[in-house]
C-alpha cells in the first residue's frame, strides 16, 4: 500500500525523536548503554577534608568490561619551579563495576595550611583497553571547625572567629603597615596574595598543624602564601608584630624564590625581626648581655637552623637583627637588595656575600663583632638603630 507524504514525514519525525531520546540516555550518567558500549564511565566523585589530617577521595565507576587500572592524580597549588602532578595507584580487583576510597594522610604527605587548593582527576582503564580520564576539580583545604569571617585589603585577605571588627581591622593595618616597611627595606611587594587565619589561641593554632612545636606561635607557610598565627583580641601587641614578621618571611621568599637553595637563616629571621620595628627591650638585653660575657653566637652557625634551647634561640633571633642592621646601616639597602638577588641566582651563603660585600661569612662576622661592640651603649636602647614607624602604637590606638 503506498505510504501518503503526511505518513511518510510523520514515521521520519518519529524516528528523529527517538534517535534524539537514545543521545539523551546515552549522555546521562549511569546509563547503561554507555557503560557497555565504551569507555569506563565514573558514577560518583567525591572528596571529603578532615582537616588538620586527612583527605578522603571517593570513586565509583563502571565499564563494558571490567575496569583493570584506577589512578588519581593531583596538583597543589603553592610557589613551585615546576608543576608538580602526584599519582596514586589504587588497588581494587578488576570488575565491570568497582567502588574505591583513598585517604591522603597528611601524616604521611606532609601538612598544608587552610586554604590550600587542590586539583585532582582521576584515569581509568578496562580489560579492552579503553581509557577514561575525568575533568579535573577544585577543593579547599579548609578548616571547617570554626566560623571564619574574612577583611580583606589589596592583597591581604584576614580571616578570624573570635573577636570583633576592630580586632581585625588593628591585624588589617599591622599587616598593611608591615608591607610598607617591607617595601622600605628591601624594595618589594608581594607577588600574589596573602591569606593569614587568625586563631584564637595557641592551643587552636596547634590543633591546625601536623606535629607542630609546643612554643609554636606563628608560622609563614611561604610556598603557600598563608600565614597561621595564634593571637587572642587580648594580643594585639604582640599579634601585631607577629603578623609582620610572617609576612616579611612571605615576601622574601617570593622574592628569592629558586630552585638552588635557601637564605642563611640568620639573614631570613634579622630581616623579619627588622621589618617588625625597634627591637623590643628584653632582646636588646640579651644582647647586650652576649656582648659583655662573650658569649655571641657565630654568623657562620647562625646560618643552620636556630637551636630548639629557648636562651639560644632568642638569643640567635637577637643577633640576626643586629647582623641585618648593620649590614643596611653601614651598607645601605642597595646592597642588601643585590645580596637578595644573589641568592635568586644560585650563589651559596659565601659566595653571595662575596659577590656583593668582598667578604664571607666570617668576614661578616668579624666586622659585625667590631661594630657591635663600638655600638654597645645604644644596644641597651633597644635595636637596630634604623627606626620605623611602630606597628604596636597603630593597632593599639
Amino acid at each position: 500500500m503506498p505510504i501518503s507524504g503526511q505518513s511518510w514525514a510523520n514515521k521520519m519525525i518519529k524516528k528523529a525523536l527517538l534517535a534524539i531520546l537514545l543521545v539523551c540516555v546515552l549522555l546521562l550518567p549511569g546509563s547503561g548503554v554507555l557503560h557497555a558500549a565504551g569507555s569506563p564511565a565514573v558514577l560518583k566523585d567525591a572528596a571529603t577534608v578532615d582537616f588538620p589530617m586527612s583527605i578522603t577521595f571517593s570513586l565509583s565507576a563502571q565499564g563494558g568490561s571490567a575496569i583493570t587500572d584506577i589512578r588519581l592524580h593531583y596538583q597543589v597549588e603553592r610557589l613551585v619551579c615546576a608543576t608538580v602532578t602526584s599519582e596514586v595507584y589504587l588497588d581494587f580487583t578488576p570488575a565491570p563495576q568497582v567502588a574505591i576510597t583513598r585517604k591522603l594522610d597528611m601524616r604521611q604527605t606532609g601538612g598544608m595550611p587552610p586554604g590550600t587548593g587542590i586539583r585532582y582527576w582521576w584515569t581509568l582503564a578496562d580489560a579492552a583497553g579503553n581509557r577514561t580520564t575525568t575533568e579535573a576539580r577544585t577543593l579547599r583545604f579548609d578548616d571547617a571547625r570554626y566560623q571564619w569571617r574574612r577583611l580583606t585589603e589589596g592583597k591581604v585577605t584576614l580571616y578570624w572567629y573570635q573577636g570583633d571588627d576592630v580586632f581585625a581591622r588593628s591585624l588589617m593595618d599591622a599587616a598593611q603597615q608591615g608591607l610598607e616597611r617591607v617595601a622600605d627595606l628591601i624594595n618589594a611587594e608581594p607577588a600574589s596574595d596573602i591569606a593569614i587565619y587568625i586563631y584564637a589561641s595557641t592551643a587552636d593554632l596547634l590543633g591546625a598543624m601536623i606535629a607542630p612545636q609546643e612554643w609554636t606561635g606563628g608560622v609563614a607557610f611561604t610556598e603557600y602564601g598563608t600565614i597561621a598565627i595564634g593571637i587572642a583580641p587580648g594580643m594585639l601587641g604582640w599579634g601585631a608584630r607577629a603578623i609582620v614578621h610572617e609576612i616579611t618571611h612571605l615576601v622574601v621568599r617570593q622574592l628569592t624564590f629558586s630552585p638552588y637553595g635557601l637564605l642563611p637563616t640568620w639573614l631570613n629571621e634579622g630581616l623579619s625581626m627588622n621589618a617588625e620595628g625597634k627591637m623590643e627591650a628584653s632582646y636588646a638585653a640579651i644582647l647586650r648581655s652576649a656582648v659583655i660575657d662573650g658569649r655571641l653566637i657565630t654568623v657562620r652557625s647562625l646560618a643552620s637552623p636556630f637551636s630548639a634551647v629557648t636562651s639560644t634561640s632568642y638569643l640567635s633571633y637577637a643577633e640576626s637583627a643586629s647582623i641585618v642592621d648593620f649590614l643596611v646601616v653601614t651598607y645601605g639597602k642597595e646592597k642588601m637588595n643585590a645580596l637578595l638577588g644573589a641568592f635568586r641566582e644560585g650563589n651559596n651563603f659565601d659566595d653571595a656575600l662575596l659577590k656583593v660585600y668582598g667578604f664571607d661569612m666570617d668576614g661578616l662576622d668579624a666586622r659585625w663583632r667590631q661594630y657591635l661592640t663600638a655600638n654597645l651603649d645604644k644596644v641597651v636602647m633597644g635595636w637596630p638603630r634604623v627606626e620605623y614607624r611602630s606597628v604596636l602604637a597603630a593597632a593599639a590606638g
